[in-house]
């Protein structure tokens, strides 16, 4: 048996309908054609999956009811590290309120005496208290260390106080410090200027 397919064989009267309707067949435009394989596909959508090309999907452009990914929030910006104090100093407050403070001017309004204690509890004490006294919305404190010995603890708080002025969380409370006058205790004391609350 042969593989060659074979032409169909018309009769007369199907000979002469084929011949009129190919007589009126006009070639398509473009277009025409674009609709007439969009009908064909929709009639039979086998034929896409013929072989022949097919045109890339068009982008959607995105809407505002559209899911996109969340756009990462930027980084909150770190804060400003704060310049160390030392005795004195106004990284952060007008001259005229520095000269005041080192003179004794500014009324305190709260003391904390840390003569005679050992060092973990006057650090701890510290730290207590000026959180206690900015929540209260005093300004300026008087801290007493005593003025000590080599050998003795007071001379190791005298040293110390003003470090531990400088460390989290006591520095983010403290605008300046500065050694108190002759009445308030001298070297042995420090005025602690603190910032408002916020």
């Amino acid at each position: 048996m042969s593989g060659k397919r074979k032409d169909p064989v018309l009769s007369p009267e199907d000979r002469r309908l084929w011949d009129h309707m190919a007589g009126q067949i006009k070639p398509l435009s473009g277009r025409d054609r674009l609709y007439s394989r969009a009908a064909e596909l929709l009639h039979d959508p086998a034929a896409a999956q013929a072989g022949e090309p097919q045109a890339a999907p068009k982008k959607r452009r995105a809407t505002g009811t559209a899911a996109t990914h969340p756009v990462p929030a930027a980084p909150s910006p770190r804060p400003r590290p704060q310049p160390e104090l030392t005795h004195g100093s106004r990284a952060d407050i007008d001259r005229r309120k520095a000269e005041r403070l080192s003179r004794g001017k500014l009324p305190i309004e709260a003391t904390l005496d840390l003569h005679g204690l050992r060092q973990a509890e006057a650090h701890r004490r510290l730290e207590v208290f000026l959180a206690d006294c900015q929540a209260a919305g005093k300004r300026c404190v008087l801290i007493v260390t005593g003025k000590g010995l080599h050998k003795e603890e007071g001379g190791v708080l005298r040293a110390n106080v003003p470090r531990w002025l400088n460390e989290t969380p006591n520095r983010a409370r403290v605008l300046s410090f500065d050694y108190a006058q002759q009445k308030h205790g001298g070297t042995g004391a420090l005025y602690v200027l603190l910032r408002r609350r916020r």
